[in-house]
């Protein structure tokens, strides 16, 4: 399919579309001697045999090309009170870590205070559109009894459970 010539939706209707879906809002880091991170907002669990996750990263990422040269990367899916954690990994041209609370987990950066995290080995990388998607082993795992961030429209939140209506 030439995605060039067959693509009629407007970018802006599908920008607001996909806004409207609360996505986990996590942290992907790598490390080559010194810490790196990126925050993000698409990754999914893939596979339970073998254990697998994807993230999707922008072609023209840092991180991209870390992870590509170290083979690894650690998810870090953010607790709803680090919203502001995740404001500051997603800006360019700045220390991430500096006064954030992370230690080495597995040989990875993991952020303090997060709901989970899993210590990867890149398994693909498979470009498709403006991102690569980075496929993982999951070596690792971690989960802690604390609610998760989700961005929507735009803005941070977090899950609150309902009762289904009998």
């Amino acid at each position: 399919m030439d995605t060039q010539t067959e693509v009629s939706v407007d970018p802006q209707a599908f920008r607001a579309a996909m806004g409207a879906v609360a996505t986990p809002v996590s942290i992907v880091t790598t490390t080559l001697g010194v810490p790196h991170g990126t925050t993000v907002s698409a990754f999914a669990s893939l596979s339970l045999d073998p254990p697998m996750v994807l993230v999707s990263l922008q072609h023209d990422s840092d991180l991209l090309e870390l992870i590509a040269r170290s083979g690894r990367f650690g998810l870090n899916v953010l607790a709803f009170d680090q919203a502001g954690i995740a404001s500051t990994f997603a800006r360019r041209g700045l220390d991430r870590f500096a006064g954030v609370n992370w230690v080495m987990d597995q040989g990875l950066p993991r952020i303090d205070g997060i709901a989970s995290w899993a210590a990867c080995q890149v398994v693909d990388l498979v470009r498709a559109g403006d991102h690569t998607i980075v496929t993982g082993l999951v070596g690792a795992a971690d989960s802690f009894d604390v609610a998760g961030l989700v961005y929507q429209h735009r803005r941070f939140g977090h899950f609150t459970p309902v009762e289904p209506a009998a």
